[in-house]
């Protein structure tokens, strides 16, 4: 099992005040049943993470999608900031090994239980935000959160055809035409290869489980090869 310090060590963030950082992985459970000491739970630094989070994910996505829409903004970012994908970032990070649970929660598979890691998630870039300040949770987002939103995890929450649309006709009223050149693999696991043309001329090509998958794969790749997105 992971310790606190050992845990700051690898975050590279060294908390001022370590009852924060404590308090962010303490479940109610385990104060309730602990009442002598004077532990809080982390359902307030929840409350206030989650707002944080909120703003650093919006900041993010503002800055580097400039041509997406308002609409397209908040669809993507309800992706990366809901239950599934926050557990997944509290994974990343052993989360669970410095949970702090009552017993009857412990036996009850709580260590695991994705509602209580998106909450500890939030709750610990609340107890960043108090100890060290949104810089500092911007940095921590820097390391964690970003770098999966740049290599395309959520795509699936990303209109990339609407994107070159929009880009292509910005400058220019041009045809664009999307076409599946080859269907690969067996029926279970099957694969499709998306090619996208403006004026005739292939500018994204993509890769697919399904057709539509390849097509917005290839509008995401065109929009890189014309520095639309990084």
């Amino acid at each position: 099992m992971e310790d606190f310090s050992s845990f700051q060590e690898k975050v590279n963030i060294r908390f001022r005040d370590v009852s924060l950082l404590e308090q962010a992985f303490t479940h109610s459970s385990y104060v309730n049943e602990h009442r002598k000491t004077d532990r809080e739970d982390n359902e307030r630094l929840e409350f206030l993470g989650d707002a944080v989070l909120e703003l650093g994910v919006s900041q993010y996505l503002y800055r580097e999608f400039p041509e997406m829409a308002e609409g397209e903004l908040t669809k993507l970012r309800a992706s990366i900031v809901c239950e599934v994908s926050l557990v997944n970032f509290a994974n990343d990070l052993n989360f669970q090994d410095l949970i702090l649970l009552g017993k009857g929660e412990e036996m009850t598979g709580g260590r695991n239980r994705p509602a209580l890691l998106a909450d500890v998630f939030e709750a610990f870039i609340g107890a960043i935000y108090l100890d060290q300040g949104f810089d500092q949770v911007v940095e921590f987002l820097s390391n964690y959160v970003y770098p999966k939103i740049k290599s395309g995890a959520f795509s699936h929450a990303m209109d990339f055809k609407s994107q070159l649309q929009e880009h292509i006709q910005r400058d220019r009223n041009s045809r664009i035409e999307y076409e599946i050149v080859e269907e690969r693999g067996p029926a279970h696991s099957r694969e499709f290869i998306a090619h996208v043309s403006v004026q005739n001329e292939t500018v994204g090509i993509g890769v697919g489980r399904t057709k539509k998958e390849a097509e917005q794969k290839a509008a995401q790749q065109a929009l890189i090869n014309q520095g639309a997105l990084q």
